[in-house]
């Protein structure tokens, strides 16, 4: 796989405000969480062509990267001249409807302004904004008390809106802490009838600005900047703000680079950002909550410490030269930001707020704004508010001087790693010039796609022949530690079998042998002109992004790309340089890789220890037959050579004429003894894509944990024979899943409707013509960690033998259900066929009986339950407790965890008890307008759909009955349920998973801070320990099957009205 593009590894820190239901679950039970231009020169049936102004290869080929402009003075009156004209140099898709403006206030800050009012749902922002329909208990919005300066009223959107009711009072207890004890909204949306606001803002500083003594600033100070400001003092006013309207925020600290995001109902977006500019303005940074959000930082640090890719970014930064910021430690901990500064008489509180004078500075700023308004509203608002940020008037970090920071004898050696996961893999790394500067081009994009391929001549595909491994992906993951100013990695990391193991030094000589291969040959432009059609095609049919996703994208892009490729710059292959790409290609050579070899079976023979994450390792020279072999002109393999033609890229982007009535939901247009087929035409995105979901349900899988075992391993191995023939389809943007469900396998596959039948047709024929070698079963088995789960875990250990298999997969095939759905660019005709095509292929027949796709639950005793158990990996610090409530624990006793559940309950029970109707009524109309939210591209609504088709409840306007039911939802119906729920008959069940720790009573305090007992460490049963003083009133279950084999069980659950 090439690995094009991932999220962030490094430090990141997401302070999330997201959305929560509290009312409405799908159980009856209370769940409690803590826890280019285009290549093509004919026009495109379909989508208009990019007229000429917006091409971006106007300049011509080969035509210098030009930085953002100011605009002239012409241009500033012309686009004033016409509220909605966005700049003609900012190309876009053409199925893009939204507007563009960029402009550079006189503080220094870039602004890109997004103008979204002509949405799908055909409201333009400054009509919807006046007289819509709003909810009577919906309060809108007055001047906070806080302020400590006046919101000026926007008379073209919101004059008639303040009816005065909605006034927001930090002070007033009962919005804060409502706002405080409501969690997260799971992202269910309505379509069609409210897109939210947001916006993102981009510091171009980062973790490499720490300073030598205080590792872990930067990323402490993206979390106090939001501690109140000047302006609106209340320490949580913003996240309250944000939580009463809908919204959300985040932020995160990467190496070179922070940024933070937020989201709100449009109506509120003006106010939002104003309260959102003062932490850039005048934030108070608040002395007393630093030890609090130093815990908050040293909880995600705990949280990261298990992760194998950390641990190998923290271990490669340490190869880096002294000097370089790579070596510092970017997530910072209590140890240094707490402790530490403590003995070294370091005030932090003044280190921050000179770190935010030297660096929060507005030329270092690039803000995105997208809303419904008009581009002239949105820059009146940018204008007034963001002018106000403070310039500096210093020069921006540069880090570009430090070059080659890889280039280090410490580098270019093997080391051998202990890793957290059950694995084998081997990592090749080199560190190269910034790449960052060739984006047009995108060398690395280019070389990532052939060395990740997986089509024959591949790599992995001679590997995968031999046995020898499992997956590959390469590439640069674009994050700040692989890609900045002063270097880019591209690395490929192969996840090896047993036999690969032993043999890694073979598979590395392989890769090699692939490399050289290229460099020999030189770029192909077959091959660059091939991948550029299919980032073309998908730019230009591109789905409509969340905006605060967008947003997020967008701001970081404005400090990498021209102006006219903000939008095109991280998608589309825009120059074709083949010096360039050679360039690249002639440093991917074996002397100057990196080997990094991570398996259980190192374990022992490691006795190095990084610093921070406590990584065990080794290092050695390159065996010196392979380095020799290396150093000289070793043969290539004929086995390995570049992919042929694509015969899966879209050519046909026609819009297909619809053939059955139009209809909002999906509807069912084929039912047959075998199974049914659902269906929709889109008629609201109106994209040549298409989504094709099918799930064939047995009741053979849940017969037995071996049943389970064996239908896990079908579907793996299935899924393994088609990595080769439909990679190419994966690389064509066709999109394809293959899930062990509970009750059946569910094939999940989306793209352009052109050529998704012929992905289809290749899935369902390997499902019918299943065939496997024994090896295949070991291999899998390897690959797939989840085979811990204890009854399968025992099953497994018993063997796997072909025979069983062979039966087992016999049966499946010959009785099944089969239930789809198919939405999109499709006719209804085209969606029978598909289901006519699995029936006919599989020659199932129907099920003697109908085959539940829900389990039965049994019913509790009338009392509170206690179920705990020890974690089975050792090395595992965190605790877990559910009490439909997680929370993730590595410094209290799990016992204690729960009774803090308990204490906030009552806490919370006591405050909808006093809430006042005004308040509760907030509640009320924040969560109807998050369900009204429109939806912001097809796959979101095909989600909703397949959601009540897997669960055979088929209630596709369930957000609708939802939102019907939160009007007629008063204050004393809530606190009524709460309480029955939690009176002297509550059934509550306690679930504890202990981790290792002194925290929990462990003696074995050094394996688990290593967090190194990943392999030989895990247990293979659950093992019961009893509740302590904390939870003595609580029934301990010590066997879970005899338990619940004297329990009575619920009939199925299924809301349907």
């Amino acid at each position: 796989m090439n690995r094009l593009a991932r999220l962030p590894i490094s430090h990141i820190h997401s302070h999330t405000l997201d959305r929560f239901d509290p009312v409405f679950a799908s159980t009856p039970s209370l769940a409690l969480s803590l826890a280019v231009p285009c290549p093509l020169t004919s026009p495109v049936p379909g989508c208009p062509e990019l007229a000429a102004g917006q091409r971006a290869g106007a300049a011509g080929r080969g035509a210098p990267a030009r930085l953002p402009q100011e605009e002239s003075e012409e241009q500033g009156r012309a686009r004033r001249a016409n509220p909605s004209l966005g700049d003609p140099a900012i190309v876009k898709s053409p199925c893009d409807p939204k507007q563009y403006r960029y402009l550079k206030l006189q503080n220094g800050l870039c602004a890109l302004l997004i103008s979204d009012a002509n949405n799908t749902d055909g409201v333009p922002s400054e009509e919807s904004s006046d007289g819509e329909d709003i909810d009577e208990t919906e309060i809108e919005t007055e001047e906070d008390e806080d302020s400590g300066a006046e919101m000026e009223d926007d008379k073209e959107n919101y004059e008639d809106d303040d009816d005065g009711d909605d006034e927001y009072d930090p002070n007033n207890s009962d919005d804060i802490e409502m706002e405080e004890l409501t969690g997260k909204e799971e992202s269910k949306k309505r379509s069609g009838t409210e897109k939210l606001s947001a916006a993102a803002l981009c510091v171009a500083v980062g973790s490499f600005c720490d300073p030598e003594d205080l590792p872990g600033l930067a990323h402490l100070l993206e979390h106090m900047v939001f501690m109140g400001s000047s302006k609106y003092p209340d320490e949580n006013g913003f996240d309250a703000f944000l939580k009463k309207h809908g919204g959300s925020d985040n932020a995160s600290t990467d190496c070179e680079r922070t940024v933070f995001q937020f989201d709100i109902q449009q109506k509120y977006f003006k106010e939002a950002l104003d309260r959102w500019a003062q932490f850039f303005i005048h934030p108070l940074m608040i002395r007393d909550a630093i030890d609090r959000e130093v815990e908050a930082i040293d909880s995600e640090y705990q949280l990261a410490r298990p992760s194998d890719a950390n641990r190998r970014e923290l271990l490669l930064g340490s190869l880096a030269k002294p000097g370089h910021p790579l070596k510092k430690f970017f997530w910072g901990n209590a140890e240094t930001l707490k402790h530490e500064p403590k003995k070294s008489n370091i005030d932090i509180y003044t280190r921050l707020r000179d770190f935010w004078q030297h660096y929060y500075s507005a030329h270092y700023m690039n803000l995105v704004v997208q809303s419904k308004e008009s581009l002239d509203t949105l820059e009146k608002w940018v204008m007034e508010i963001f002018s106000q940020i403070p310039n500096n008037g210093l020069p921006k970090p540069n880090f570009g001087h430090l070059t080659e920071p890889f280039d280090t004898s410490d580098f270019y050696k093997l080391y051998r790693v202990v890793p957290i996961r059950n694995v084998h893999s081997l990592n090749v790394a080199w560190g190269l010039p910034p790449q960052q500067r060739h984006y047009r081009v995108k060398p690395l994009h280019y070389i990532s796609w052939l060395v990740g391929h997986e089509g024959k001549g591949s790599i992995l595909s001679f590997l995968r022949k031999k046995f020898w491994a499992l997956a590959l992906y390469g590439g640069n993951g674009e994050t700040g530690f692989e890609q900045n100013s002063t270097y880019s990695v591209f690395s490929i990391s192969v996840t090896l079998t047993d036999e690969g193991y032993e043999h890694f030094y073979e598979v590395a000589h392989i890769i090699f042998q692939y490399l050289k291969m290229l460099q020999k040959r030189g770029s192909d432009k077959r091959i660059w002109e091939e991948i550029q059609k299919i980032g073309a095609n998908e730019f230009y049919f591109q789905d409509q992004a969340d905006p605060i996703d967008y947003v997020e994208s967008l701001c970081e892009n404005i400090h990498i790309f021209c102006k006219e490729d903000f939008l095109t710059g991280d998608q589309l292959l825009l120059e074709y340089k083949p010096e360039i790409i050679t360039d690249v290609l002639n440093r991917l050579c074996p002397l100057r890789a990196n080997l990094v070899l991570l398996s259980a079976a190192n374990e022992g023979k490691c006795h190095l220890k990084e610093r921070w994450f406590g990584t065990q390792y080794s290092v050695e020279d390159i065996d010196k037959y392979w380095s020799d072999l290396w150093a000289s002109d070793f043969q290539l393999n004929q086995d390995l050579h570049l992919p042929e033609e694509n015969k899966y890229i879209a050519t046909d982007f026609t819009l297909k004429a619809p053939d059955y009535p139009d209809t909002e939901h999906p509807v069912r247009i084929l039912t047959t003894q075998q199974g049914c087929v659902w269906y929709k035409k889109d008629n609201k995105f109106k994209i040549p894509k298409a989504y094709i979901r099918f799930h064939l349900i047995s009741p053979l899988i849940q017969q037995s944990a071996k049943s389970v075992v064996l239908f896990e391993t079908f579907v793996n191995i299935v899924s393994h024979n088609l990595a080769e023939p439909a990679y190419e389809a994966d690389v064509a943007q066709l999109e394809y899943k293959l899930v062990s469900g509970e009750h059946g396998l569910v094939i999940r596959m989306k793209g352009f409707n052109h050529k998704l039948p012929l992905l289809f047709q290749l899935i369902i024929d390997h499902l019918s013509d299943f065939v496997y070698l024994r090896k295949d079963v070991c291999s899998l088995i390897l690959e797939h960690g989840r085979w811990s789960v204890i009854d399968r875990y025992r099953r497994l250990m018993k063997g796997l033998y072909p025979a069983s298999l062979s039966a087992f997969v016999k049966g499946f095939k010959s009785q099944l259900y089969v239930e789809g759905l198919v939405q999109g660019n499709f006719t209804s005709r085209e969606s029978k066929d598909f289901l006519n095509y699995v029936v006919l292929k599989l020659q199932c027949i129907p099920l003697p009986h109908p085959c539940p796709v829900q389990f039965r639950v049994v019913d509790l005793p009338n009392t509170h339950l206690l179920c705990k158990v020890k974690a089975l990996n050792r090395g595992d610090a965190n605790s877990e407790v559910t009490v439909y409530y997680q929370v993730v624990s590595t410094k209290n006793n799990s016992e204690l965890v729960d009774k803090k559940i308990e204490e906030f309950l009552l806490y919370f029970e006591g405050k909808m008890r006093f809430l006042t109707e005004k308040a509760f009524n907030t509640q009320v109309s924040a969560l109807i307008h998050i369900k009204e939210c429109e939806d912001s591209y097809l796959g979101e609504e095909v989600d909703r759909n397949w959601n009540e088709i897997m669960t055979q409840q088929y209630l596709f306007d369930r957000l609708g009955h939802e939102v019907e039911a939160l009007k007629s939802l008063t204050k004393s119906d809530l606190v009524d349920w709460f309480q029955a729920l939690r009176g002297k008959e509550k059934k509550a069940l306690s679930i504890h998973v202990v981790g290792f720790g002194k925290q929990e009573g462990d003696s074995d305090i050094t394996a688990v801070s290593d967090g190194q007992q990943s392999f030989l460490g895990e247990i293979s049963q659950l093992t019961f320990l009893p509740p302590s003083s904390y939870m003595k009133n609580t029934t301990s279950i010590r066997d879970i099957r005899n338990f619940t084999l004297m329990l009575n069980l619920l009939p199925y659950h299924k809301i349907l009205k």
